[in-house]
């Protein structure tokens, strides 16, 4: 199974040199959040992308993910301000559970 993330491109050019990424979402980290936001399909990203990311003016890219190759845990969970399951990752992005990286605008 796939999931979704929204990273700003510089931090996917970070992770890419250290060979995981660390990024929770926008100006949080793994560490500070506990786990890494991700979508479980194109909609959710849109709207998380409407009601997070609007007004960033750096370059974005949509991560896809196979979590068959993350090595840790993903747990669907409520979000209560969207009302919807998201797919949480607890634990570090590995760069190689990466398939495909996509230019995203808002």
């Amino acid at each position: 199974m796939t999931i979704l993330h929204l990273a700003l491109a510089g931090d996917w050019d970070a992770a890419i040199r250290a060979g995981e990424y660390r990024v929770s979402t926008l100006g949080r980290s793994l560490e500070e959040e506990g786990f890494i936001h991700a979508c479980a399909d194109p909609t959710q990203l849109r709207g998380v992308a409407g009601r997070f990311y609007a007004d960033v003016t750096e370059p974005l890219v949509v991560l896809t993910i196979d979590e068959d190759r993350l090595g840790c845990e993903v747990r669907y969970e409520l979000a209560p301000d969207a009302g919807e399951e998201f797919p949480h990752i607890y634990g570090p992005l590995p760069v190689a559970a990466v398939t495909s990286v996509t230019p995203f605008s808002p």
